[in-house]
């Protein structure tokens, strides 16, 4: 480099910089990414468990249907109909009245987390705040069928929509069976003595 007189100061100066080791572009660092990374697999992994009812591995059968004397009867009432699922909801029940409401007969294994969780799980399902085992002893009423005695609750939300959930409970063959009838107030209300009739008809029978 040829510095004129004049500008020997800013030649020196410039000179020293090139000198220094942070002031030289050639150690500037890049990182590169091997063009053989991918991206990370989607694929569920292979200790993920598999939904009840999907297919692949880890599949996690559902309980088995009880069958012959484990399996609960009922007699329908006049103008009811039934579906039988032949599932964890045994069966849809219908009761020949207007309006929103639903019957079911739901069957699980074992306790399926107790009483007192069953009834706070239904009066959530209408808005209703959870109770504990006093109240809960003050709500049950005990309905006699055949197939034992039946833990019945009957609760009603408030607001301008009421909505009423009636369930009974029986625990036999190492099963929780559950009749429940739920819907508006007025629809239930209209059922209920059916309802009511038909859990008095609840009985294990061999089918044979």
């Amino acid at each position: 480099m040829r510095c004129l007189p004049w500008k020997l100061s800013a030649c020196l100066a410039a000179a020293a910089l090139s000198a220094l080791p942070g002031c030289r572009r050639d150690e500037i660092t890049h990182v590169k990414v091997p063009k053989e990374a991918s991206a990370p697999s989607l694929a569920r992994p292979a200790n993920m468990a598999t939904p009840p009812g999907a297919a692949g591995d880890g599949e996690v059968p559902p309980p088995p249907v009880p069958t012959g004397a484990s399996a609960l009867k009922w007699t329908l009432p006049r103008g009811w109909t039934e579906t039988m699922a032949g599932g964890m909801r045994y069966a849809t029940l219908k009761a020949p009245v207007t309006g929103r409401i639903e019957a079911s007969v739901v069957v699980l294994p074992g306790p399926a987390g107790g009483e007192l969780a069953n009834v706070n799980r239904w009066r959530g399902q209408i808005g209703l705040p959870p109770i504990d085992e006093a109240a809960l002893a003050s709500a049950r009423k005990i309905v006699k069928s055949k197939a034992g005695s039946v833990s019945v609750y009957d609760f009603s939300s408030g607001g301008q929509k009421e909505s009423r959930v009636i369930a009974g409970m029986v625990v036999a063959s190492g099963n929780s069976w559950f009749v429940k009838m739920t819907g508006d107030a007025d629809p239930v209300a209209a059922a209920r003595a059916d309802f009511i009739h038909l859990l008095e008809t609840l009985r294990f029978e061999d089918a044979n």
